[in-house]
């Protein structure tokens, strides 16, 4: 059917002469609120709500896991845990499974891999013997809603949302659109059934969950799965979580049974140290754990007009800020140097108290000269390079002292205690302690 601003002898459309019929414009004043067809909702009392859960958490078996999400996996929610492909994405939630199918009925569902490969891995980790565990391979939306909707399951692993497609969307798997619509098409069939849903998510190469920003909006929990694929600690934290809190981090090693929780990260990461120039050990918070790592820097003369800054598991700005302050506050010329930067175990640092550490690495490196065996360092570094308070000191000195350190160098403090020793800026700190 067309239609046409005024009169025309002919129909373009059709081809028909004298077949226009003219008909009245709806009143412009009319606006989409008052044509609506929305009834009055009910609303009632926020106290007379009733609080109560579907039934209990369901308990992962890993007790760090546990605490990012709050206490466990909440009946009805949505959680979204995305990483890089080849960290153990799948292992992860097939070990969860396979805990949780002893005590409840799980459904696995797989739109990247197929049974044999599924039964394969399970075999590797011992994950076969769970009787409620069952598994199905399928990448059409619909038929997974309607699953979640009617079959009773009280967690269900969707591996991966961007491999869905709904019928109804002509896209390809993967486009904005199905990832969008499947997404909530699965999430209402979950609210609706009471049933805990993950959905699996990739990420580009910038380390972004991949797909549009609005499937972080829909789900309850998004999980950051974060680490070296090829080695080191893996870390699962928490980006979102209606439930719970997003200070909580569970460290992960893995091994041919699959990934195993660390219960000594610090003592695993200094295991191997050796203390020469350009070594120095950092106290860090993840969550709420403290952590001590080994940062390592290693300078050159450059063969190059413009000198090399690497860095790895450091944010590569804050790094050239910090280059800077050292080369402005301090005597140390390293306009003519290759600095590289490397946080032993695979992590990635976030902690503005590692600015410190890393200048007093780069100045032990660049001078050839150590930092004393015995001293842990934490600190913040100003642009005016004043070394700055940092938060949850208390824990870091106690994680120090744990493992048998005699100093914490950190910024001045009202603590009294006898292992702590403030220094004022980064200058004072070289010249005391880059011996």
């Amino acid at each position: 059917m067309a239609s046409y601003p005024k009169w025309s002898g002919r129909c373009e459309n059709c081809g028909e002469w004298n077949s226009l019929v003219e008909q009245a414009n709806q009143a412009s004043g009319a606006s989409a609120v008052s044509r609506s067809a929305g009834k009055v909702l009910s609303a009632k009392s926020i106290g007379d709500i009733s609080s109560q859960e579907h039934g209990g958490r369901l308990d992962t078996g890993l007790s760090d896991l546990n605490d990012v999400l709050g206490g466990g996996v909440l009946p009805g929610s949505v959680i979204l845990l995305a990483g890089q492909p080849g960290i153990g994405k799948s292992t992860l939630l097939l070990q969860v499974t396979s805990s949780i199918a002893k005590t409840a009925s799980v459904l696995y569902v797989s739109g990247e891999e197929s049974a044999s490969q599924v039964k394969m891995r399970a075999i590797r980790i011992d994950a076969v013997s769970s009787g409620q565990l069952e598994f199905v391979a399928s990448t059409n939306a619909d038929d997974i809603a309607a699953t979640i909707a009617k079959s009773g399951h009280k967690l269900v692993v969707v591996d991966s949302i961007q491999t869905l497609s709904m019928n109804e969307i002509s896209s390809a798997p993967g486009s904005v659109s199905q990832i969008t619509n499947s997404a909530n098409l699965i999430i209402r069939a979950a609210k609706y059934a009471g049933a805990a849903v993950v959905l699996v998510g990739h990420v580009t190469k910038e380390g972004a969950i991949a797909g549009p920003k609005v499937l972080e909006h829909l789900v309850d929990v998004v999980l950051q799965f974060e680490g070296d694929r090829y080695g080191g600690f893996k870390m699962v934290r928490a980006a979102k979580n209606r439930f719970g809190g997003t200070n909580e981090v569970a460290i992960f090693e893995m091994n041919e049974k699959g990934l195993e929780l660390v219960s000594n990260p610090s003592e695993a990461l200094l295991a191997e140290r050796q203390n020469v120039d350009g070594s120095v050990v950092l106290a860090t918070v993840e969550g709420t754990r403290s952590l001590l790592v080994e940062i390592q820097a290693l300078v050159t003369k450059t063969n190059y007009g413009y000198p090399k800054r690497t860095a790895s598991g450091f944010d590569i700005n804050r790094l050239n800020l910090l280059i800077a302050v050292v080369e402005r506050r301090t005597k140390l010329n390293l306009s003519d140097m290759d600095i590289f930067i490397n946080v032993v175990g695979g992590l990635r640092l976030s902690d503005p108290a590692a600015d410190l550490a890393v200048c007093m690495a780069i100045a032990s490196a660049a001078s050839g000269r150590k930092v004393p065996d015995d001293v842990v360092i934490c600190g913040e570094v100003g642009l005016g390079g004043e070394v700055r308070h940092v938060v949850q000191l208390e824990k870091r000195i106690a994680e120090a002292k744990k493992l048998g350190f005699k100093k914490v160098l950190c910024s001045p403090t009202s603590t009294n205690q006898k292992i702590v020793q403030t220094v004022k800026s980064v200058r004072e700190a070289l010249i005391n302690y880059v011996t």
